[in-house]
């Protein structure tokens, strides 16, 4: 298994005369990385975060294809694993070449994955794996449900850490450079959510554009990165640099 667990891959900078959504974020390597590991007219899923918004998970399948394609990166098809397709999860992915994990909703995103045993059927895919924001940090062995809407960092009963695929041990937390400064519920989500919780574990911070690879052994993160442990936070890796875990 190759894994690219990306903060966002997209880029809405898109050249003039071309009608996409947004095409893939060039920088710190991930499209050539990416090209170098891609098979040509390769099958792909993708696997959503919100398994009954159908019309906004054929959108995500239809830009993402666009963008692959874009760039070189041949398709011969790109099936939608949500809730139309859930008890074909199994089939879909031994079929693919590509896995993507879409982003949204972090615990939504994961009781979905449990429930259609994404965790027993992933584990041994031989392919490329693609995780986007919320699909991202599902990734880990233990995720770090950071909280996100309104009363979650207050409910008693909203589970912090639950667990994932278990395709690495780090816990990522994505968009760094949108949400840092981000108040929920009268709180600062870094500051007086996120570092409390961090005693004992590392969290690792990606900006749009940066992303962790893992191949043969190797986990590296290429881009702009921090690194959160014991209540602080320190720069590990800059833009067009990176950092071997």
């Amino acid at each position: 298994m190759i894994l690219f667990m990306t903060s966002s891959p997209c880029d809405n900078n898109v050249p003039e005369g071309v009608c996409l959504p947004c095409v893939l974020n060039a920088e710190n390597g991930f499209v050539d990385r990416l090209k170098k590991d891609w098979k040509p007219d390769s099958r792909c899923v993708i696997i959503c975060a919100d398994p009954d918004n159908y019309d906004m998970n054929n959108e995500m399948a239809e830009t993402f294809q666009s963008a692959f394609q874009y760039h070189g990166l041949t398709i011969c098809d790109m099936e939608i694993c949500d809730s139309r397709k859930a008890d074909e999860t199994e089939r879909m992915v031994s079929e693919s070449d590509v896995v993507i994990l879409g982003g949204g909703h972090v615990p939504t995103q994961n009781e979905f994955f449990q429930r259609i045993g994404l965790p027993g059927i992933i584990k041994d895919f031989d392919g490329i794996v693609i995780g986007i924001s919320a699909g991202t940090m599902n990734c880990a062995e233990l995720v770090y449900a950071q909280p996100e809407l309104p009363g979650e960092s207050e409910d008693p009963e909203f589970r912090r850490f639950i667990p994932g695929l278990g395709l690495t041990e780090l816990m990522i937390l994505p968009h760094y450079q949108k949400v840092k400064d981000c108040l929920l519920d009268g709180k600062r989500l870094y500051e007086d959510i996120t570092y409390p919780d961090s005693y004992g574990r590392k969290f690792y911070t990606l900006v749009d554009g940066s992303y962790v690879y893992v191949k043969e052994g190797k986990t590296i993160i290429f881009g702009e990165a921090g690194l959160i442990e014991d209540g602080k936070i320190r720069q590990i890796s800059e833009n067009g640099g990176f950092y071997e875990v």
